[in-house]
């Protein structure tokens, strides 16, 4: 297979385009560019194909790829940076180690925090952060614990949380643990009262943590609260389905959406059914579903300017939620294949940046690291790209898969 064809992005627009999977380009017609959802644009390729890799948008408006895998036991300590001013992605320095599955999490000094992750057929407990100043890693304590997938999620103090994952194939964990930013170094936290693994962690405003689903000795439908304060869990309202491999996102108006994710069947049990989180009742409550049902998502539905959220991933289709009116809207235009453990950012200009992912189920007669373990097929994928791009600023654009938005676009 030829590399070109091996190195696929796109790009979505945030407030209605996404970016066009490997060779279906979407052009700006009449019927493309109907849905007030957006569409799907196509993006310059990564420089290597991956799943399971992390990006992090950077202080400059660059987006930060580190680590994921090609296939099975072949993970990447490289890095790759892309540049939305040309387009393209570029290499950048290394990470101490090969890994997928790892937290990655924007501090504020502008660096990146790296830890965790599998390394072969366990986690890991190396940690180290990314300069973009130098565009080098350095290495710095180790956590607590290995941790393979866990959570992360940046606290109001600077500290990060880190929760839960597994320590080796099937053992689970429910410990959780503080990375400080002052001393660089991670420090034990109370538990939380499940393990899990493949759950997701959302920052609520009053600055608590919700943890929801995943599983560990079960597929878990309870959610947890983690308090800085007191630095310790809580149990909170159960999810009407149990789920893990889902996305979750913060509202504006304070609440949190839980949608997609699969049940204790794996590739056969995915869901297409949201719900919503109220921390004001500490109640879910059913919304309305998704159009397609979908798993391996990203931990982080991306929120968009207009407040919706943008949901990609197990699915050709991309959609938006739109609070407003509680349904999913569909994005005009599909991706080439169903894409898992692929990554979304939002960029400056609004747009959001798809990428990487694997498209197929594992074949059974090989060892299954589900990234929850982290499933992976036995061939190279396509590190595909795409773009979801805002239909107000359409009339402007001369080429939906290469147009830069201003930061003061209209849609923000």
């Amino acid at each position: 297979m030829q590399r070109s064809r091996l190195l696929l992005v796109a790009i979505i627009a945030v407030s209605f385009v996404v970016a066009a999977a490997a060779f279906r380009r979407i052009s700006p017609t009449p019927s493309t560019v109907a849905s007030a959802a957006g569409f799907l644009s196509p993006a310059a390729p990564m420089l290597e194909p991956r799943s399971g890799h992390t990006a992090t948008l950077l202080p400059d408006g660059k987006v930060l790829i580190a680590g994921g895998m090609r296939r099975n036991q072949d993970f990447y300590k490289s890095a790759e940076i892309y540049d939305p001013a040309t387009g393209k992605f570029q290499h950048t320095g290394d990470m101490s180690i090969g890994r997928v599955g790892q937290i990655a999490v924007l501090l504020e000094s502008g660096r990146v925090l790296i830890a965790g992750g599998w390394v072969g057929m366990r986690g890991t407990d190396s940690a180290e952060l990314y300069d973009p100043a130098t565009g080098k890693f350095t290495v710095v304590a180790r956590m607590t614990i290995p941790r393979g997938r866990p959570s992360a999620t940046l606290l109001t103090n600077g500290d990060v949380l880190i929760a839960g994952g597994e320590r080796r194939d099937n053992e689970s964990l429910a410990s959780a643990e503080i990375f400080h930013v002052k001393t660089l170094s991670f420090q034990p936290t109370g538990s939380m009262h499940h393990s899990r693994i493949s759950h997701t962690a959302t920052l609520l405003k009053d600055g608590r943590v919700l943890i929801a689903g995943g599983y560990g000795d079960r597929l878990e439908p309870g959610a947890e609260l983690y308090d800085p304060n007191s630095g310790t869990f809580t149990e909170t309202g159960s999810m009407s389905t149990a789920r893990c491999k889902h996305t979750a996102g913060l509202l504006s108006d304070g609440r949190v959406l839980i949608a997609g994710g699969s049940d204790s069947r794996g590739w056969n049990g995915n869901l297409n059914s949201a719900e919503i989180y109220d921390p004001r009742t500490a109640k879910f409550t059913a919304a309305a579903p998704m159009n397609d049902s979908r798993f391996k998502l990203p931990d982080e539905a991306v929120q968009l300017a207009s407040g919706r959220l943008l949901i990609a991933g197990g699915s050709k289709g991309v959609e938006v939620f739109d609070p407003s009116v509680g349904k999913f809207e569909i994005v005009a235009g599909q991706m080439n294949d169903r894409w898992h453990f692929m990554s979304e950012t939002r960029l400056r200009d609004g747009s959001v940046l798809l990428a990487g992912g694997i498209s197929e189920q594992p074949r059974s007669d090989l060892p299954n690291l589900d990234l929850s373990s982290l499933s992976d097929p036995t061939r190279a994928r396509q590190p595909e790209a795409r773009k979801w791009l805002n239909l107000a600023r359409m009339a402007e654009m001369s080429h939906p898969g290469s147009c830069n938005f201003s930061s003061d676009s209209a849609f923000k």
